[in-house]
């Protein structure tokens, strides 16, 4: 539990760029470096995450933790990976926009949004040999990625992953696959998720901080995919209680600092209840965190258990290939068009990307690199 939770302690100090860049860091990190899971599984955890509502990369990191050391060990995971960014908006809301005013700290994020191109670059090449090797996978990865290039919405995700999983258990059946045994669905956590959506409304009234985790649960409730996503979403869970100028002042600097876009709710929480600022952020992180791991316990190893039927199993195998088609997309939009401005920018970037790929240089070193290439950009000009 001390490993799981200093490791991705270390990465959400680092994690720049959103889902896409955080499952990138993550698949170096314990698919390539440690081996704690295998390509195959590690795609199973996203897909799985793709189709559960919640914050999709802090899923797949709890997932991670789960199946190491139980729900301790998700616990560990959760609270390692959210802490810096908690810590930081937390901050925020007490000091106001002057931590972030400064062109040392605009560069250190600028060289760290670079990184995340590299990362996900690296996540893109590597998922792809592993999940798209015949024609009709590469064709799914590139028409998914097609697709939401063109029409990006929630809608068009579920559309494109629905179509994989259609394919792919039409098309990409595998019968030698061991049919695994019965499915197992784990009931308390899936009815803790349906008794705590049903019954936060009713006992909202009761006080002001019953109401604030009923309405941060109703989001994490409600949002596919994490990220930006979550936005309409957030706005209309403050309505009136923030004003729009605070409200975007936060979730500019959710962007601009590492780990989970969902930790805006730590800002949002504390700026909710000025009176007790830290019992509010507290309490709306774990409102917005909790149903999507309630529901990550209660399908995990269900979602294992049909991965091994032969039918299932190849629906499986299309969705991976949509995934990947996914996160090529979103290697463009957000994480290239927000990172790269300029040939230099682009320059950076290849170079970032020789030396993960060829040279395997390790992770700490490249940040280094990108955080001193970034202050030294922004310095200079």
């Amino acid at each position: 539990m001390w490993e799981l939770f200093w490791r991705f302690l270390a990465l959400g100090c680092i994690s720049f760029g959103g889902p896409a860049a955080h499952l990138g860091y993550f698949r170096t990190a314990f698919v390539e470096r440690l081996k704690w899971i295998d390509e195959a599984a590690y795609g199973r955890l996203i897909a799985l995450s793709q189709f559960l509502p919640g914050p999709s990369s802090s899923q797949v990191g709890f997932a991670i933790g789960y199946q190491r050391a139980g729900v301790a060990g998700g616990v560990a995971v959760f609270l390692g990976f959210t802490l810096p960014s908690f810590v930081l908006l937390y901050l925020l809301a007490m000091a106001g926009g002057t931590l972030t005013d400064t062109v040392y700290f605009g560069g250190f994020v600028k060289g760290l949004k670079l990184l995340a191109v590299v990362v996900v670059a690296d996540a893109v090449l590597g998922m792809y040999s592993t999940f798209c090797k015949g024609r009709l996978t590469g064709a799914l990865c590139v028409l998914t990625a097609s697709a939401l290039l063109v029409a990006p919405s929630m809608a068009t995700q579920f559309a494109v992953l629905a179509a994989g999983a259609l394919v792919g258990w039409r098309l990409l059946r595998a019968p030698e696959t061991p049919a695994g045994g019965r499915l197992r669905f784990s009931w308390l956590p899936l009815t803790l998720f349906f008794l705590l959506l049903i019954g936060l409304p009713f006992l909202a009234g009761l006080s002001s901080k019953l109401d604030l985790l009923s309405r941060f649960y109703q989001t994490g409730s409600l949002v596919f995919g994490g990220g930006h996503v979550v936005l309409p979403l957030l706005q209309q869970t403050v309505g009136e209680a923030l004003s729009i100028d605070r409200f975007l002042l936060g979730y500019a600097a959710a962007q601009a600092i590492p780990g989970p876009m969902f930790t805006l709710s730590a800002f949002l929480g504390a700026e909710m209840t000025p009176d007790q600022a830290l019992a509010g952020a507290l309490i709306a992180v774990l409102g917005i965190f909790l149903p999507g791991f309630l529901l990550i316990m209660a399908f995990h190893d269900t979602w294992e258990t049909l991965a091994r039927k032969p039918g299932a199993a190849g629906a499986v195998a299309g969705v991976n290939a949509a995934v990947v088609g996914l996160l090529l997309a979103a290697l463009y939009q957000p994480v290239f068009v927000n990172a790269v401005f300029s040939p230099l920018d682009l320059s950076l970037a290849v170079v970032g990307f020789f030396m993960l790929r060829v040279i395997r240089l390790p992770i700490l070193l490249l940040v280094t690199f990108f955080a001193a290439a970034g202050i030294l950009v922004a310095v200079l000009g």
